[in-house]
């Protein structure tokens, strides 16, 4: 009998460019509910995986299903009630509004023809207060701060409404104050509703101190996959990340802290 807080089952998945594999034989079962931190040095494979996730990319072998059923067997639109993605870099070129490229999280919900509800509008304007913006929401995206632009597009996320939420360094661009407030908002979310989130997230120690687990990619493979307690050791951030580390244990929660030895 399938557990059914499985979302996604990954079985032997593999992609590449012609000659260059960049994930190769990942076998994963992703759990709703759960916040995943995806680490790893970079050119590991972590934006390629979450592509994959998204059906952006088709794997090259193996299989990736959605709630029991082949990712790829879904439409665009089913997967846009279901899926959304949060990107490292988002440009538009055209002078939308801040109101209206959060409001394009909700087109997956508003049915050909139709109007939008009381509930969109109303999510818009939820999402935009989380993220600090009502107060940008008549400036055209073009005149944004990129801080400001990425806080547009975690909004729009927001406002989609979906069961999984996919980050790709979504916070690189934020100052700290930002950073913290979006992961707060997060884990959150994941606690009170059931969202599962999968993040690519470069800073460690904020890895450590929102995640459920942490998923870690090492050339192509997946090195690690374990909750955020077990997984930050020594020898890990050597191996994975060529760096010398001390880990410690936070006295609120117990999550680990990393202390990095620049001497």
């Amino acid at each position: 009998m399938m557990d059914n807080r499985v979302l996604f089952h990954i079985e032997n998945l593999s992609f590449g460019y012609r000659n260059n594999t960049v994930l190769k034989n990942i076998d994963l079962q992703l759990q709703q509910g759960r916040f995943y931190g995806l680490i790893g040095a970079n050119g590991s494979g972590k934006s390629t995986l979450l592509e994959l996730l998204m059906a952006t990319l088709p794997p090259r072998s193996g299989s990736i299903r959605y709630r029991d059923r082949q990712l790829s067997d879904y439409s665009r639109h089913q997967l846009a009630v279901r899926l959304a993605l949060v990107p490292q870099h988002f440009s538009m070129d055209f002078e939308y509004s801040v109101h209206d490229v959060v409001f394009m999280g909700r087109h997956p919900h508003i049915p050909r023809f139709s109007s939008p509800s009381a509930r969109d509008r109303t999510a818009v304007d939820r999402a935009m207060e989380t993220m600090d913006i009502l107060h940008l929401r008549d400036r055209p995206v073009i005149a944004l701060s990129g801080g400001e632009l990425q806080r547009v597009v975690m909004a729009r996320a927001l406002a989609q409404e979906t069961e999984v939420l996919v980050l790709d360094e979504a916070t690189s661009n934020l100052d700290i104050q930002h950073t913290i407030a979006i992961m707060r908002v997060i884990r959150e979310r994941v606690d009170n509703t059931g969202l599962t989130v999968i993040a690519a997230i470069h800073d460690l120690n904020l890895a450590a101190a929102f995640c459920d687990d942490c998923l870690v990619l090492k050339d192509g493979t997946l090195f690690a996959n374990a909750p955020v307690a077990e997984i930050f050791t020594r020898d890990l951030l050597q191996n994975v990340f060529s760096v010398r580390a001390n880990v410690t244990r936070t006295s609120r929660n117990g999550h680990p802290q990393i202390h990095y030895q620049y001497q």
